[in-house]
């Protein structure tokens, strides 16, 4: 995947630092050639020793070096790289690149480079979510800087949250993408997500629940991976991501169209909380209370099976993944949904009301397929829709 390629690795002085040299170990395994930069404070984290072995290169550290300076090595180093990447990337170092300073060998690097910068945010959840923090994000991010993570859980300090730098498989993925490659690149992935909003009237609707938390997540995890993504939507509370081909619907009918419009793909993760039923007696005007107490009668009818004509159609992609909400027994449900919408797996979760899931940022699901029920631990929604990516490209790797 990263043949040929040369990576500038910016190690920052952090905890995570020590997973700078599994993410070394991977890019090597992808093909590609690591250049490490360590700064003093990521010194007191990870041994020069440890980095430079691994990476099979000198390990840069100081930016006087008279050697390299009288070359103009700062300079040399920073733009014979195809790609810069700075992991961990702690709230000091991304002061620095979005205020321009250049105190020291990384900071000065970040600034002279002509070439893409992907840095992995990794800090305290306080320091991550603090406005100067993503104020600074918001500034790089306008520059052009890409991101990877940070992953939600707990942190070396005992809290929490946001924050965790993202895993070196996720950062080598990104870095994929980053060069024009990524396990899905040339991939055409449509993914559904939200609810759909079936109105009575103007004014009211039924819908199932969902925020579109989990959709999102997919699509983007997908992105980053290379894919070429289509994101149909329906109303939902999270707003879609950003490099995607965002198609908005409101009602299960809308969405069947956009769905069989966005065909063909390669594969489809049919993640939306589609109605079952609609209206079919939907009034034009609003209903009005007329003093009687008796509500008015709604007929309901069908909606379409998004999920087994796409599965069922002739243009059914070669992976097709449904969703399954359940309360009660989830892998017999999911099972047996699985069989009569005739897809390939089925992502299935328990959304009872002690599970705390429908509405929250993490999820604890079981993939069906036909290999049986594996389920996973409850992670962030990031995290899960990551590890679906991961799987979705080696299943289309095949």
């Amino acid at each position: 995947m990263l043949a040929g390629k040369r990576i500038l690795l910016i190690i920052g002085g952090g905890i995570a630092a020590y997973k700078a040299l599994e993410l070394i170990r991977l890019i090597q395994k992808a093909g590609g050639a690591v250049t490490p930069v360590l700064t003093r404070a990521a010194a007191e984290f990870v041994t020069p020793l440890s980095v430079g072995a691994l990476a099979r290169s000198k390990v840069h550290e100081q930016l006087f070096d008279l050697t390299s300076e009288a070359e103009m090595g700062h300079i040399e180093l920073s733009r014979s790289a195809d790609l810069l990447v700075v992991a961990p990337a702690t709230a000091d170092l991304l002061a620095k690149m979005a205020t321009g300073r250049a105190d020291d060998l990384a900071s000065t690097l970040l600034l002279a480079t002509d070439k893409r910068v992907l840095v992995a945010p990794a800090m305290n959840v306080r320091m991550w979510s603090h406005p100067a923090t993503q104020r600074n994000l918001g500034v790089l991010r306008g520059d052009g800087v890409l991101t990877v993570g940070p992953d939600e859980g707990e942190m070396a300090c005992g809290e929490y949250g946001p924050g965790r730098m993202a895993e070196p498989l996720e950062i080598v993925a990104a870095i994929g993408v980053a060069l024009g490659g990524g396990p899905l690149a040339g991939r055409h992935v449509l993914v559904t997500s939200g609810p759909t909003h079936e109105p009575i009237d103007p004014v009211r609707y039924i819908a199932n629940r969902s925020s579109g938390a989990q959709g999102t997540a997919i699509a983007a995890a997908l992105r980053d991976l290379g894919a070429r993504v289509t994101f149909v939507t329906g109303p939902a509370l999270v707003p879609p991501p950003v490099g995607v081909t965002v198609v908005a619907v409101e009602t299960a009918a809308e969405m069947a169209a956009a769905v069989e419009a966005a065909l063909p793909a390669d594969a489809a993760v049919m993640a939306a909380a589609v109605a079952d039923w609609r209206v079919a007696n939907a009034s034009g005007q609003k209903l009005k209370k007329d003093g009687s107490g008796k509500a008015p009668a709604l007929e309901f009818a069908e909606n379409v099976d998004i999920l087994a004509a796409v599965s069922k159609g002739a243009r059914r992609p070669r992976l097709v993944v449904g969703f399954a909400a359940e309360t009660t027994d989830v892998v017999a449900h999911a099972t047996a949904k699985r069989a009569r919408k005739g897809c390939d797996w089925i992502v299935a979760n328990d959304v009872s009301p002690a599970t705390g899931i429908m509405g929250g940022s993490e999820n604890a699901v079981v993939l069906i397929s036909g290999a049986g029920a594996e389920a996973w631990p409850r992670m962030a929604k990031d995290e899960v829709a990551r590890k679906l990516a991961l799987k979705i490209a080696e299943a289309l790797a095949d």
